[in-house]
């Protein structure tokens, strides 16, 4: 896997940068003060949204659950000093459906512990909370 980033240039937008990797698609990213996109560090949230949340909802297929719709929200708090980590993150996961408790108890377990790895590499520095919302109870 490869990625690069390019600094859109030296007018208005002189913090906006164009991020793009393997896939060949690109994202906007902005470290300045205009915010015309997501910050790096936001970008490493939505990341780690978007790596459990693709677990979660292959496991919860896989188990036949009959889920039909999930959220994943990050909050995250950093460090006071630089580099300004993460220092903690709690993941709420909204889940719709008639699905068992139990089985979105295990999905998020397992993304957390052996499949999602940009958990794995947060949970290095940051501690992790994970918290489920059903939408439906079953």
């Amino acid at each position: 896997m490869d990625a690069k980033v390019t600094w859109a240039g030296p007018y208005d937008a002189a913090d906006e940068f164009v991020g793009t990797a393997t896939s060949g698609h690109a994202m906007v990213l902005d470290a300045g003060e205009k915010k015309a996109a997501a910050s790096p560090l936001e970008a490493v949230l939505i990341g780690l949204c978007g790596c459990t949340a693709t677990d979660v909802v292959s496991i919860l297929r896989k188990k036949r659950e009959p889920v039909t719709t999930l959220e994943v929200r990050a909050h995250a708090e950093r460090a006071n000093t630089h580099p300004m980590i993460f220092t903690a993150i709690k993941l709420t996961y909204r889940v719709g459906g008639k699905v068992s408790r139990k089985a979105v108890e295990d999905a998020v377990h397992l993304s957390k512990t052996k499949y999602c790895s940009v958990s794995a590499m947060l949970g290095k520095s940051a501690a992790m909370e994970s918290v489920i919302e059903l939408l439906d109870e079953a």
